[in-house]
């Protein structure tokens, strides 16, 4: 039996947090809300700006920045009649630069 005199050191894990990110992973896992996310990282939309970009209708962009603001990913912000999205998660530029690196380049 031989042993390995150098020990490993294991990063932390929590599988409860490794479940909360695979949800939010999951919900990120979608064409429309890539491009969303990549658009709120450039600045405020509304949802309708975000819809005519995507090509979808303003209900169904609503229910993905809904499902996002669930994961805590964006704010909002209403002025006037209107309501601003707005990234709340800075790690999102993260995941975008390494999808666009890996995808877009």
């Amino acid at each position: 039996m031989s042993s390995n005199p150098k020990s490993k050191s294991k990063p932390a894990g929590d599988p409860q947090a490794f479940t909360r990110a695979a949800e939010c992973l999951k919900t990120l896992a979608h064409p429309v809300r890539l491009r969303i996310v990549q658009l709120l990282l450039h600045g405020r939309y509304t949802v309708g700006e975000l819809a005519e970009d995507c090509g979808i209708l303003d209900n169904v962009a609503s229910e993905h920045l809904r499902l996002m603001q669930r994961c805590g990913f964006f704010t909002s912000e209403r002025e006037g009649r209107k309501v601003y999205y707005q990234v709340a998660e800075p790690h999102l530029q993260n995941i975008m630069n390494c999808i666009e690196d890996r995808f877009l380049s």
